[in-house]
């Protein structure tokens, strides 16, 4: 995980104007928000693993499904993630989530990122500046 410096960090916004504006420019919500906190995700790419540039963000007043609801944003940063090549070895075929969890499990959760990347999520974090702030 890298950590890159922003100004949008810290800024409010309601969650409904902010997929608005991020989902044009390639931004997801990913997988694992909860009612109080998620991150929006733009991947940059699949070749090893998943490389992207991740901007998290958490409830300012109530829960994220909620109408109207407001988030804070944190510190952007560039996270990847190495999966196995071929068929799970953890997978079990008499456990219940297994049978319905079609994602096989990271060889590394936080893989070392690839340094022709770093330019790239640096360019998108100005790019995300100059979407929110002006």
């Amino acid at each position: 995980m890298i950590e890159l410096e922003s100004r949008i960090e810290g800024q409010h916004y309601q969650l409904y104007k902010l997929e608005q504006l991020l989902k044009p420019l390639g931004y997801t919500i990913g997988g694992n928000w909860e009612y109080d906190h998620g991150c929006f995700d733009y991947k940059i790419d699949d070749e090893v693993g998943y490389q992207f540039l991740r901007l998290p963000f958490t409830s300012v007043d109530g829960q994220l499904d909620a109408r109207g609801a407001t988030v804070k944003l944190g510190k952007p940063y560039l996270l990847s993630h190495k999966y196995q090549r071929g068929l799970d070895d953890n997978a079990n075929i008499f456990n219940v989530s297994a049978s319905f969890n079609q994602f096989q499990e990271p060889v590394d959760k936080d893989a070392s990122f690839p340094e022709e990347y770093i330019s790239v999520g640096k360019e998108l974090v100005k790019e995300l500046e100059e979407v929110l702030l002006d």
